[in-house]
């Protein structure tokens, strides 16, 4: 790459994660030859890792563009976790097993001083043991709302927060309306308005409430 490449690349790595990350993820693309794709937002998936091809030999990792700085991060390093995985297991491993969840951990670790100081103290606390805590992984991804544009205090609202009976609607999937049903334990059952079936869902799940009016 030319130095007017190279440029190039990092603004517009600039747009999309915080400034003191840019030049190691260049480096890591760069190392690596990784072509990174950004895409528009895709409901199924945040992001993804290919590995290199017969028809396409490199690696490729896609991370959708709507995204604030800090979570777009945290997606792409949860990709680069896949690449690393890929270059020391290949295909032999779980995609999410306990080498991926240290790799992970080790990017994480490597990058913490890019997110604001409570996302870095909750992640801190992610990472002290594999396997990594669930619990704590919905709670980073909560918290990391609030550094959306627009957002509003009157999301802090889980569906631990709530009360059978209460209607909602899921942050992530805005276009469902749901009922909260029965609590169990970490979960809870819900009835899911559109088309009348139960779900699981988490209960640290961001939600906005209803209010009949």
């Amino acid at each position: 790459m030319t130095q007017t490449e190279i440029d190039q690349y990092k603004q517009t790595l600039d747009q999309y994660i915080p400034s003191t990350a840019v030049d190691a993820v260049f480096d890591f693309m760069n190392r690596n030859c990784v072509r990174l794709h950004i895409t528009r937002k895709r409901t199924t998936k945040l992001g993804d890792y290919r590995w290199p091809q017969p028809r396409h030999n490199f690696h490729e990792i896609s991370v959708n563009g709507d995204m604030n700085p800090y979570k777009f991060l945290m997606v792409l390093l949860h990709e680069m976790a896949h690449l690393n995985c890929y270059l020391l297991h290949e295909t032999s491993v779980q995609p999410h097993g306990h080498e991926w969840q240290n790799e992970y951990r080790k990017l994480l670790i490597a990058y913490l001083h890019c997110f604001p100081h409570d996302v870095a103290a909750l992640i801190a606390n992610y990472v002290k043991r594999i396997p990594l805590n669930r619990s704590l992984d919905n709670q980073i991804d909560a918290l990391l709302l609030h550094y959306d544009p627009g957002y509003t205090p009157s999301q802090d609202l889980t569906l631990n927060d709530l009360q059978p009976g209460d209607t909602f609607r899921l942050i992530a999937k805005p276009k469902h309306l749901f009922t909260a049903q029965e609590r169990r334990r970490t979960r809870w059952i819900c009835l899911d308005l559109n088309d009348h079936r139960q779900y699981i869902v988490s209960g640290t799940a961001q939600v906005k409430k209803i209010i009949d009016n």
